[in-house]
């Protein structure tokens, strides 16, 4: 014990001191890339239109202004597209992530005779398509244009995902599985009382994926519901406000006027683009730390059970 502290009392040597500089150099370096252009969107959104056309707003912005903001929500159909947006990520996130655990669960099993050709069958789907005109044909013969399940349906299986879940499950120790098999459990309560507890990290960093999914989508929407303005998404409506402020050959005070109803007011594509960012990834960043301390709860449950 006493050769092991002398030698972790060892002090670092010259070498391992540049170690730890580059390091922090390199990572102080990716945090500035990461950050720098979600909060230079944030300057440029609450910043005076016509102030930022002169430039040089990089982290602050110069000229306060909410009228930004009041352009994008002033289009009524906003709030409502908003809880669409909200109510497809929820409910996706949530089928898709029990569907295709279940399905991961499945084929994991390995007293389950057909799992290599099923998991192959799977595989071959991540690679080759039907393509656009074929998926559009399935989807209009199974009923589903024009209604909000055609943004659950699908997209109930994700095999990227069933893969990630799958090596979570064949991680876990066979031995609890087997011994809850002895005492009477079928293959639906194993699942669900024992699987689904275990593999909680697999599931939230699943969940991560498929909500980011659900709530960036919107060329579906254009696809499947452009004609049903009661089934349209947040993301979908800011694509078309910024397509309107790009194609509008009115200027920029003009059309402010005219989509406020006559008050003046001023904005470009630019102010409008980056405050449509933050707006659409808002939701995202506030989810985000809350789920980032489930993946910590997720691990604590699965090693203490294992």
């Amino acid at each position: 014990m006493s050769r092991v502290r002398a030698k972790s009392s060892i002090p670092s040597s010259f070498g391992d001191k540049v170690f730890d500089f580059c390091n922090y150099v390199v990572m102080i370096f990716l945090i500035v890339v990461t950050l720098y252009p979600f909060i230079n969107m944030f300057a440029l959104s609450f910043n005076d239109a016509n102030d930022s056309i002169r430039g040089g707003i990089y982290l602050w912005p110069r000229i306060w202004t909410w009228r930004n903001y009041e352009y994008v929500f002033s289009e009524t159909n906003v709030y409502f597209a908003t809880f669409i947006s909200a109510a497809r990520t929820i409910i996706g996130t949530f089928v898709s992530v029990f569907c295709t655990a279940m399905l991961a669960y499945a084929v994991s099993r390995p007293e389950y005779k057909l799992r290599k050709i099923v998991s192959i069958i799977f595989i071959f789907t991540m690679y080759f398509s039907g393509g656009l005109i074929p998926e559009y044909l399935l989807i209009k013969n199974l009923d589903l244009l024009n209604t909000f399940w055609v943004y659950i349906v699908p997209g109930i299986i994700g095999v990227f995902n069933m893969i990630v879940i799958r090596s979570f499950i064949d991680g876990l120790p066979e031995g609890i599985l087997e011994s809850a098999k002895i005492d009477g459990a079928g293959d639906m309560t194993l699942f669900i009382r024992i699987v689904l507890p275990l593999i909680v990290p697999a599931l939230a960093t699943v969940s991560l994926f498929v909500a980011v999914y659900q709530w960036n989508s919107w060329f579906d929407v254009f696809l499947y519901n452009s004609s049903r303005s009661n089934l349209s998404t947040l993301q979908y409506e800011l694509v078309k406000i910024l397509s309107s402020t790009n194609t509008s050959h009115l200027s920029p005070a003009d059309q402010y006027a005219d989509a406020m109803g006559g008050r003046t007011r001023t904005v470009t594509p630019t102010s409008i683009r980056a405050t449509m960012t933050i707006v659409a990834s808002l939701p995202i960043i506030m989810v985000y730390p809350f789920l980032q301390r489930y993946f910590v709860k997720g691990l604590v449950i699965g090693g203490v059970k294992g």
